[in-house]
């Protein structure tokens, strides 16, 4: 067991309430995920132009919108036009969790959130290879974000601790976290929600398991054999796995 602790991964000069630098994560070998290359963080979009700008101040390049088209034609972004920030939407969802009726949001009725990681990973390994690709080549400091910063954010996170080398436990407790981080936030909303879908609000370690199982069952648990299948070659991942890793 290493003696991780991801609040010490919490950025709280800036206005999110789940805003996190990757950096700092125990690998093996005794090394550390690199800090100040990537954050995570739940949807800007309620910033304020100066929280903005203290977005941009503290580093901030490039942004990875993981919402779908229909999230963000309804909630915005602020960066997609902002000239001092290279803006790039991956959606991990094709639909509109915001809208309870959705196809997505019918199938996690009677799934689990782990389920819909699996089919991330199943249906969309190439969005996924993108974004690795972008993480990758960026300048500066990136930021990637879905609506709440735990589901889809969650699972890019996952899969960039896996090939540095995090460990099960490690990435299982970094995922937990968020509902926790965002128990606020979400509160309103929850007591607005059906009662079979309330679930998809929290970050119950049994979907990081899920999809942990999943990995370990079809991929040998090799994030690596999973990206490569999907297109990111040999040399992408080594450079990336090089930017990642401090030593």
């Amino acid at each position: 067991m290493s003696n991780y602790n991801p609040d010490s991964q919490l950025v709280n000069e800036l206005a999110f309430v789940n805003c996190r630098d990757l950096g700092g994560m125990p690998l093996a070998g005794g090394k550390t995920f690199r800090k100040g290359i990537f954050l995570r963080a739940e949807s800007p979009q309620w910033l304020s132009p100066e929280a903005i700008k203290q977005v941009k101040d503290y580093g901030v390049k490039t942004v990875i919108d993981l919402r779908g088209e229909e999230e963000i034609l309804q909630d915005g972004n602020p960066f997609i036009n902002d000239p001092d920030v290279v803006y790039h939407n991956v959606p991990l969802l094709n639909g509109n969790p915001n809208d309870t009726m959705d196809e997505t949001m019918e199938y996690l009725r009677t799934h689990i959130l782990g389920d819909y990681y699996i089919i991330i990973a199943e249906e969309m390994g190439d969005r996924l290879v993108r974004i690795m690709r972008v993480l990758l080549n960026c300048d500066g400091l990136a930021l990637f974000h879905c609506q709440h910063g735990k589901d889809r954010t969650g699972v890019v996170a996952a899969l960039l601790y896996l090939i540095c080398g995090a460990s099960r436990d490690d990435i299982i407790r970094n995922y937990e976290v968020s509902e926790y981080y965002l128990r606020d936030l979400l509160a309103p909303i929850l007591r607005k929600m059906p009662e079979d879908l309330r679930h998809a609000l929290n970050s119950n370690r049994e979907n990081m398991i899920k999809f942990l199982d999943y990995l370990d069952s079809k991929w040998d648990g090799d994030a690596e054999k999973l990206l490569m299948a999907n297109g990111l070659t040999t040399d992408e991942l080594n450079m990336l796995k090089n930017k990642c890793i401090a030593d």
